[in-house]
């Protein structure tokens, strides 16, 4: 049964990117939008884990998680905030947050961290194939590791993440927008000829004839496709 997380956060955009990721990644997804109905839901049904930010209409999310520790209740709360002090920090675990994520954060930290608390809590993340192929190259998401014909292909870290994300998403036409929010991550603004740059570069190692790629397609006034 797929994990229930509760986002408590204000800003519409953010809500918006996390929800859709989230479901992407198998898992279920509620949101409020201040502390107050925050704490309702969170008291009202059973999460499995609950995004908190701290900066939020109504009631703060320091506040919301202290109550909830009080009234009992011990769902794994992740907080976000823009603040970066780091008594801040110390304020938001004192009240009983399990981890902390300072914006702008990447998504792939992010998930990283869910992974991480659920199973703290006994709660097993979406199962995913750590193993992919096409053509050649073989890809080992958990060790990092791409080989070709074999051979190992060195990536930077971006294009490993950027990769990761194609072959997770096959088929599925990805615009240079998603591209960017998804790997580069939330609150990250480089121009969407970084994408361009990148996956050229992906071509060059990845692809037999890279002017005539086979596996990553350009979607001609989309963004790009993966056919593997």
């Amino acid at each position: 049964m797929s994990a229930k997380i509760l986002i408590v956060e204000d800003e519409d955009a953010l809500v918006v990117t996390l929800r859709d990721r989230l479901r992407k990644e198998g898992y279920e997804v509620s949101a409020a939008k201040d502390g107050p109905s925050g704490f309702e839901r969170a008291m009202g049904e059973p999460f499995d884990l609950m995004i908190l930010d701290v900066m939020l209409p109504g009631e703060s999310g320091l506040g919301v998680c202290q109550k909830l520790r009080h009234h009992g209740c011990n769902v794994p709360i992740l907080m976000l905030t823009a603040r970066r002090q780091t008594m801040d920090k110390v304020a938001g675990l004192r009240t009983g947050a399990d981890d902390y994520l300072t914006k702008p954060f990447q998504m792939a930290e992010l998930l990283a961290r869910i992974d991480s608390l659920l199973r703290r809590s006994g709660q097993a993340a979406p199962a995913a194939s750590s193993h992919h192929k096409f053509g050649s190259v073989q890809i080992d998401i958990r060790r990092a590791e791409v080989s070709r014909d074999g051979e190992p292909v060195s990536l930077s870290a971006k294009e490993f993440q950027l990769l990761r994300y194609f072959v997770e998403h096959r088929g599925a036409t990805l615009s240079r927008e998603e591209l960017l929010q998804e790997v580069w991550g939330y609150g990250v603004t480089p121009s969407t000829r970084t994408v361009d740059v990148h996956v050229a570069w992906l071509r060059q190692k990845l692809e037999n004839d890279p002017k005539n790629p086979q596996w990553i397609l350009t979607a001609i006034g989309l963004g790009y496709k993966f056919a593997g």
